[in-house]
């Protein structure tokens, strides 16, 4: 395989749950040594947000490794280290100071007493980019409020846009918050490690799930900014875009997305309706969104008499964007999913296999790969202090004694 794009970056990953590990998951695909730094014992967390859990080889479930430990955190090493302990926030330094990116999402000034606080690090590795993730940033008002991607959500308006009309506010079914600022903290890394290599420069960036979320609010946001317009909730509905919706079908539930007058006029002629698409009040996008209740009021009577499949096919076939409204079960059963590698399935050497989603973008010449599944807590404690301090056997035994560190035991 050709060189990955991130060989030689390391990173030290003091971070847990997931927006931190969501980030370094993807530096770790793209190459980078990513070793993630866990209380020995308990670990990350997320191993204990199961059931489901992992089923080990006898057949029972496998705790500490939880459905929801695994998808963030493939590819990287496990190096079990007491940070509280003044030998392990040692230890830490060290390792800082060999680091090329230090992610942390410990509360504001949390990390200060530990002698790992941005400030601390840079003393000693000041081209090293620290990337610190919080609920709502270095600055501001709520700088001591501990950070949930839940309250995110509500307090960036996302949730006040989100539900049926007539309903309460809802978030959504997937931590949105955590997971942007987990992209967009890569994101942010990756520009600031250019900026590094070029002048030998580090910084620090102060990412929020707050800031994010805020961001993530794109056109909406928009909507209040340009026009004073404080948008609502609209079920399946879009705020500009008519008709853009769900609609019930002969067998269930489709979608029905059409994003310009054309594939209106073509979706008035699949359905023998050729002259909604030169009715006045149809004919253009605003004069839809205008008169939005009365025409998708007559899509849904002209779609309700036909099954979704057969629709979806018609709609393929003259250019209407639809499709169907999927289950979990129903995503993974796709053949979209083996067309495109969407699964990549590790093989634990005692023959438990490890489903994981893979990285979406599809590079030609440095793709994402797949060398390491999510590890064990303190797996490779003993091998990354060899690799990147070197420690003596003696030396890691002696802390090992001390309670500072803990290898896991094949």
């Amino acid at each position: 395989m050709s060189a990955r794009a991130l060989d030689g970056v390391r990173v030290l990953d003091l971070s847990r749950v997931l927006a931190g590990p969501w980030s370094t998951q993807i530096l770790a695909d793209f190459g980078a040594d990513v070793i993630k730094i866990e209380l020995p014992g308990a670990g990350d967390d997320t191993r204990a947000w199961g059931p489901p859990n992992l089923i080990g080889p006898d057949g029972a479930p496998e705790l500490g490794e939880s459905a929801y430990y695994l998808c963030a955190n493939r590819n990287k090493r496990s190096a079990a280290i007491n940070l509280a302990h003044p030998d392990g926030a040692a230890l830490i330094r060290d390792l800082a100071a060999r680091a090329d990116i230090i992610v942390e999402n410990f509360k504001v000034g949390g990390l200060e007493k530990y002698g790992l606080d941005y400030e601390s690090l840079k003393a000693i590795n000041p081209r090293a980019v620290y990337c610190s993730i919080t609920g709502f940033g270095q600055t501001g008002p709520y700088t001591k409020r501990g950070g949930y991607d839940f309250v995110a959500q509500g307090m960036g308006g996302f949730m006040s846009i989100t539900g049926e009309e007539d309903g309460g506010p809802l978030r959504a079914g997937v931590a949105m918050a955590d997971l942007s600022t987990g992209m967009y903290a890569t994101v942010s890394i990756l520009a600031a490690l250019r900026h590094a290599e070029r002048t030998g420069e580090g910084q620090q960036i102060d990412i929020s799930l707050l800031d994010t979320q805020i961001a993530m609010l794109a056109n909406q946001g928009s909507n209040w900014l340009v026009g004073g317009i404080v948008p609502g909730r609209l079920g399946n509905r879009h705020p500009t875009v008519v008709p853009y919706k769900t609609f019930e079908v002969a067998d269930g539930i489709m979608i029905i997305a059409v994003g310009n007058d054309r594939q209106f006029r073509a979706l008035c002629v699949e359905m023998d309706a050729a002259q909604l698409a030169d009715d006045p009040r149809f004919a253009t996008s605003r004069a839809r969104l205008i008169n939005r209740d009365a025409i998708e009021a007559i899509v849904q009577d002209l779609v309700r008499p036909h099954t979704r499949n057969s629709l979806i096919d018609r709609f393929e076939a003259c250019g209407v964007p639809s499709g169907p409204v999927n289950t979990i079960k129903d995503v993974f059963e796709d053949p979209f999913i083996e067309a495109r590698g969407t699964v990549h399935r590790f093989k634990r050497e005692d023959g438990v296999e490890i489903p994981t989603v893979a990285y979406p973008g599809k590079l030609s010449a440095t793709p994402a790969d797949y060398r390491r599944q999510p590890p064990r807590v303190g797996e490779h404690t003993n091998e990354i202090l060899r690799d990147w301090l070197p420690m003596t056997d003696e030396a890691l035994d002696a802390l090992s004694a001390g309670g500072v560190i803990a290898q896991r035991k094949a």
